[in-house]
């Protein structure tokens, strides 16, 4: 744990600007908005939180450039981006990280013909690397980590705890994949035949880019033939399945439970909220941005955001959500015009 500073210090480590406060008093820890204590810096990273912050306890807090609420008795320091620059804060006053500690654990489970340096890759207890694997400089591979046969992980990655990449499989360079992922099973193919679901093999392999990041307990198909593609950058969160044959775009966030079905394409920088679900073989545009709960069957060919289902674009969404809500109105008023006319029916009788 790193010792107090002071806010001008703190102030450079962020790359920001001390507007307001002493330089020269000490900040000695970090913490949230609603939880800070006299002492600790925080940061003001949504407006939402506009309200906590009037009484906070902080002594120092991130603010963007454009601020401009009245703060009194606490040190301001102007950052172009208040969450990403409390990542410095962070690192300063947060616990140690874990230092890298090449070598194979005497328990690991490790093919001879694997292929790395264990002066430069750390195998963690009871992983398991099976034939002809290559694994990268500066890789971790943490405790119970199934790598399958061929399989090919660059630089620096790392895969945590039980987590596991079938055979073939390809990881760039920097890749993260939490606990209990699975990366490289078999695509849900099957035919219906003679009154019985035959399965269909699936043969090719996933393919995951430079910085990807995904989450706890995702799946990543392989593909019938071919690849399953994960594109540079892309952040994957816990909990989502992508089907086989799909690929994604370079720089695409994908929240968690959303399932993705096979064959269909994203293009880059596409956004997937929570809970959205994919048909197959679709085109789903880059900057495309899907909203929560959204449900996809059909190609979306322009950037934008969509939402609903069927997903429609955003305002043309929001209009049919807004017109089920008026369903029970509409209804309660044609029964009235019914009766209305039922009566002037009787009085021309």
């Amino acid at each position: 744990m790193s010792t107090s500073i002071s806010h001008q210090r703190l102030a450079e480590i962020v790359g920001g600007e001390l507007i307001q406060g002493d330089p020269a008093a000490l900040v000695t820890g970090m913490n949230s908005i609603r939880e800070a204590v006299s002492g600790e810096v925080t940061f003001l990273g949504n407006t939402r939180y506009l309200a906590a912050l009037k009484t906070t306890k902080a002594t120092a807090i991130l603010v963007s450039s454009n601020f401009n609420e009245p703060m009194e008795g606490v040190a301001l320091i102007c950052v172009t981006n208040p969450t990403l620059a409390f990542t410095s804060v962070i690192r300063h006053f947060g616990p140690s990280v874990k230092p890298f500690i090449p070598g194979v654990h005497a328990s690991a489970v490790v093919s001879a013909t694997a292929v790395f340096d264990p002066q430069k890759v750390s195998i963690g207890p009871c992983a398991v690397i099976e034939d002809c694997v290559i694994i990268g400089d500066g890789t971790v591979i943490h405790a119970g980590v199934f790598v399958g046969q061929g399989a090919r992980i660059g630089n620096d990655c790392v895969l945590y705890s039980n987590c596991t990449i079938k055979d073939h499989c390809v990881l760039g360079h920097r890749v993260i994949i939490h606990t209990s992922s699975a990366i490289g099973t078999d695509g849900f193919g099957y035919e219906f035949s003679n009154g019985r679901h035959v399965k269909i093999d699936q043969v090719g392999i996933v393919q995951i880019d430079d910085d990807v990041e995904i989450g706890s307990c995702s799946t990543i198909d392989r593909a019938r033939f071919g690849r399953t593609r994960i594109g540079e950058g892309t952040k994957i969160d816990n909990l989502v399945q992508i089907g086989h044959n799909v690929t994604l775009g370079k720089h695409c966030v994908i929240v968690s439970h959303v399932a993705l079905a096979g064959s269909t394409r994203f293009g880059d920088y596409v956004t997937i909220a929570g809970q959205v679900g994919v048909g197959g073989h679709l085109e789903i545009a880059s900057k495309v941005t899907l909203m929560a709960k959204s449900g996809v069957t059909k190609n979306i060919t322009e950037p934008g955001a969509y939402v609903g289902f069927p997903a429609k674009p955003l305002m043309e969404g929001h209009r049919l959500q807004a017109s089920t809500g008026k369903i029970p109105d509409m209804i309660d008023r044609i029964r009235e015009f019914e009766k209305r006319l039922a009566a002037l029916e009787d009085q021309g009788k």
